[in-house]
């Protein structure tokens, strides 16, 4: 940057120290409060319409609970989906914060987000890589733990149960 002083031009330059307090004062104000109200509100009402979706399998089709369960994340993750393509779950996300991070659709929005991102670099390299970039890591945690559950449950001879 540079000011005008005179008819001279002088070189002006922040230390990082600088910037960082001059950053500050430009950062818009954060409502703790408000911010856990609405992750409360939106997660709360994601997970609602889980439930509403689980119980529609269970009464439409006469499914247990339990069998309810596999449709219900795939019908959540559609949505999920669907919501990402059209630009919506970003403005609630923007909204709602963490609220809007449920684990089945924001996992589902952040894969479909770095699909939709880098989609111009074609269907393998571009979508196919840099979607699965963030579900390699959760596909390994899930195995790891998987793993380490199943040595402890048979540790403790709890195997079928």
């Amino acid at each position: 940057m540079a000011t005008k002083t005179g008819s001279k031009y002088k070189k002006m330059t922040m230390s990082p120290q600088e910037y960082q307090t001059y950053a500050k004062t430009r950062e818009p104000a954060r409502s703790v409060p408000q911010n856990c109200l609405r992750a409360f509100l939106v997660g709360g009402l994601i997970c609602t319409l889980g439930q509403a979706v689980q119980d529609f399998f269970a009464y439409a089709f006469g499914m247990t609970q339990q069998e309810a369960g596999n449709p219900t994340v795939a019908v959540m993750i559609m949505i999920s989906v669907v919501l990402t393509c059209l630009g919506v779950y970003d403005k609630i996300a923007q909204w709602a914060g963490a609220g809007s991070a449920v684990p089945v659709t924001g996992f589902a929005n952040s894969m479909c987000s770095a699909a939709l991102e880098h989609r111009s670099e074609g269907l393998v390299l571009g979508v196919g890589g840099n979607m699965f970039k963030l579900a390699g890591s959760v596909i390994v945690y899930g195995t790891v733990a998987a793993f380490f559950i199943g040595i402890i449950y048979m540790a403790l001879g709890l195997e079928g149960h």
